[in-house]
């Protein structure tokens, strides 16, 4: 029997998942909410079962916050030598026995691997490659029958974007399969950042002041929105017209929003790659949006201008000006290249391209999850994020500009092209 073991006291949500007898529990929480500390009494009470626990997060600093838990919950058995404390592996045990908790970083399933667990807890799901439970997680349980957690916070698309997932959702796709299990196996947790009675609610107020309302929503009320009732784009849209190929192209383009600044990974450019079919229908190829310097995203735009051969590179020169072109010359002069110059408003040029996705004439090949957050997240008047003014532009060039030499009204921004 291990004495003098320091849990805290979990609110009232806290207990909830903590006393749960579900093998699979999916929790999810608002930021502050308390996951993390609910975690680490939950992995506790564990250990004082004699179960081996693995506790996995993306990074090292929420390593540390369960791991500064744990290790304050049991000081004074690891002070008077009950238990082993190894601090660079971060792991406690009971010597002579598999009693164990461990806590370790997993962005993937190659972080994860080499071990095994009575108790697997995964905080930050909604960052994690699925293959760290799919691949590992799953299978390190099977000796011993063991018990899964997983923990997430709604990501905003802002968030969405340092996430290692193949599908920016699986986290929500979980809770909602799980919530739909009527065995007992699953159960699932929801609260909000106000549910911790030791937050100040001033400070709630105030930070809901700096956030959109759909932020506060996904990482305050840990709201899982399938779309932002404002948006112009819905992902039911989208989905009803995905497809897995392409039929031939009569033109490709690569959009360019850039980030102007020197510094490398200051702030993201949106390029997108997208194409019009035969069919008189639009394409979206591949999302290549990246942190990068001037130089590292004209790379990358020429590129992709030459792996789809593409008709051109069109570039929004309101952020950039000359300076834009000039890069993309020095990579390769013979590029065609067009600038755009936003001279209306975000909405204005937006709305009729997602006119497009509602009359079913635009078409995603494959997923691109990212993107997909984004056009499916702004709300008109926001600040528009860099991979939907890139869809806009590309999509601009292919269809808008030839459908207003055709007679079709449209809003069209484009700087030294008219249809007269």
């Amino acid at each position: 029997m291990i004495h003098n073991v320091h849990l805290r006291k979990p609110h009232k949500e806290q207990r909830k998942f903590i006393d749960s007898t579900a093998k699979r529990k999916v929790i999810r929480a608002g930021r502050r909410g308390g996951k993390t500390v609910g975690v680490a009494i939950l992995a506790s009470k564990g250990f004082l079962k004699d179960k081996r626990v693995l506790y996995a997060a993306p990074t090292a600093d929420q390593v540390g916050r369960f791991w500064f838990e744990v290790t304050q919950a049991f000081r004074e058995p690891i002070a008077a030598g009950v238990l082993y404390k190894n601090e660079t592996d971060h792991v406690i045990e009971l010597p002579g026995t598999l009693t164990r908790i461990r806590a370790k970083t997993a962005w993937n399933a190659d972080t994860l691997r080499g071990d095994y667990s009575d108790l697997l807890i995964l905080d930050e799901w909604q960052l994690m490659n699925e293959d760290a439970w799919e691949l590992v997680g799953a299978p390190m349980l099977l000796d011993n029958n063991g018990d899964v957690v997983f923990i997430y916070t709604p990501p905003s698309y802002r968030t969405a974007g340092v996430s290692k997932a193949r599908d920016k959702r699986h986290a929500a796709k979980l809770f909602k399969r799980a919530a739909a299990d009527t065995s007992g196996r699953w159960a699932t947790f929801h609260f909000s950042s106000h549910d911790n009675p030791k937050l100040s609610r001033e400070a709630l107020d105030e930070i809901a002041k700096d956030m959109t309302r759909l932020a506060y929503e996904q990482e305050i009320l840990a709201l899982d929105k399938e779309d932002n009732p404002g948006a112009l784009w819905k992902r039911d849209e989208i989905e009803a017209h995905r497809v897995t190929a392409h039929p031939d192209l009569v033109r490709i383009v690569v959009a360019l929003d850039p980030e102007a600044t020197s510094t490398e990974g200051s702030a993201e450019t949106g390029i997108i790659v997208s194409g019009l079919g035969v069919d008189g229908h639009g394409y979206v190829l591949e999302d290549l949006s990246r942190r990068d310097s001037p130089l590292g995203w004209a790379r990358q735009a020429v590129t992709a201008y030459h792996k789809y051969m593409a008709d051109r590179i069109v570039g929004e020169v309101n952020n950039g000006g000359e300076m834009i072109e000039a890069i993309i010359r020095t990579i390769d002069p013979n590029v065609s290249y067009t600038a755009v110059r936003a001279s209306r408003g975000k909405q204005t040029r937006a709305e009729p391209v997602a006119a497009l996705y509602e009359q079913g004439r635009m078409h995603h090949v494959g997923v691109h999850g990212e993107l997909e957050d984004q056009l499916c997240g702004w709300s008109p008047g926001d600040k528009s994020p860099d991979r939907l003014d890139a869809l806009v532009w590309s999509f601009t060039e292919l269809m808008l500009e030839t459908e207003s030499m055709e007679g079709t009204v449209i809003y069209d921004d484009r700087v030294e092209i008219s249809p007269y």
